[in-house]
């Protein structure tokens, strides 16, 4: 069994993530803005405080990146809410790399360090498309940190991977979305179970297919 790090546990895919690792006998930190139920208080706006605000945690197996923002409301090319675009890029693309940042002495004592983020379907650059443009370009940005994260972190051999979890329903996807996130939330562990150091730096589906930047 391992030890997880989940972030933003509190509802959606991080909420099944942390029900279904905690099943399966796996030791889980998951982490919420407010700490409620046991979880570690941990807000993302302020990278420069990550290190400090998960600086308790004492080991890790495998971090999921997992907290997210699809704001703001205005996010138009042609109209945007600048204030908000920079807020989203601090959620979503950002803080993912302090977290692993700030955990790297953590998984650096596993004897199978992974680093996992999920990123967005809404992220590949074949969508010519405007809507919610902060969101599709934070998630953009995200994908490339973390192959560079892998870069970076191939030699050590820890694998780095991002993982597209569809159209989901949850608060964010809505009720109409495809996916179910206990489904989505299974693949993603099954992932995680899986990755090797032959994987890093790639973009998968959440049922295990590569899929295309």
């Amino acid at each position: 069994m391992a030890c997880l790090l989940i972030t933003g546990v509190n509802r959606g895919i991080g909420a099944a993530l942390h029900a279904q690792a905690d099943a399966l006998g796996h030791e889980v930190i998951g982490t919420t803005r407010d700490g409620r139920d046991g979880t570690v208080p941990l807000t993302l706006d302020m990278p420069d405080t990550i290190a400090e605000q998960l600086s308790d945690i004492a080991f890790v197996d495998i971090l999921i990146n997992n907290a997210g923002v699809i704001s703001p409301d205005r996010q138009s090319p042609l109209d945007m809410d600048f204030a908000g675009f920079a807020h989203t890029l601090t959620i979503n693309s950002i803080a993912p790399l302090a977290v692993a940042q700030s955990v790297l002495p953590q998984l650096r004592k596993s004897a199978t360090p992974k680093i996992l983020t999920i990123s967005s379907q809404m992220a590949w650059m074949g969508y010519r498309k405007a809507d919610r443009i902060a969101y599709r370009a934070s998630k953009a940005a995200t994908n490339k940190i973390m192959q560079g994260l892998a870069t970076a972190l191939e030699p050590e051999g820890i694998p780095v991977a991002l993982v597209d979890p569809g159209w989901v329903r949850t608060d964010m996807g809505g009720a109409d979305a495809e996916e179910d996130p206990d489904d989505v939330a299974s693949g993603i562990l099954d992932i995680a179970r899986d990755l090797t150091l032959e994987d890093t730096g790639k973009f998968f589906r959440f049922t295990g297919e590569e899929r295309e930047f």
